[in-house]
């Protein structure tokens, strides 16, 4: 079955930088598209934050992120990662890992929090 795995959350000061990654079993990740979402406390809705299709590499970013976050994947090692530069208190968040399949149905990893704090 379609597995995510997120790492690499933890608590960084204002300026600093973190790297996620996202491990992916249990389909052809090299076929499909991947997304980093968050959510903020006190939100109930999850924002994407980052987008990598499949064998292009195209990325979009979220507006807020967009110069700071850098998306990527490794087609080899069914990996794929969240560079974030230049973090701001606003950035706090769970982060998650995401894929939807053919049929619309969306996967998720169990989340990573990320907290910038001085």
């Amino acid at each position: 079955q379609v597995q995510l795995v997120e790492s690499g959350g933890g608590l960084v000061q204002p300026g600093g930088s973190l790297r996620l990654s996202c491990v992916a079993s249990g389909f052809t990740f090299s076929d499909y598209t991947m997304r980093w979402f968050r959510q903020s406390p006190g939100k109930a809705e999850r924002e994407v934050v980052a987008i990598i299709t499949a064998a292009e590499g195209l990325t979009n970013y979220a507006a807020p992120v967009k110069g700071r976050f850098t998306i990527s994947r490794d087609n080899a090692k069914n990996t794929v990662d969240l560079q974030m530069n230049n973090l701001k208190p606003e950035d706090t968040a769970v982060y998650y890992c995401n894929t939807r399949n053919r049929q619309g149905d969306d996967y998720w990893g169990q989340g990573t929090q990320v907290t910038v704090s001085a």
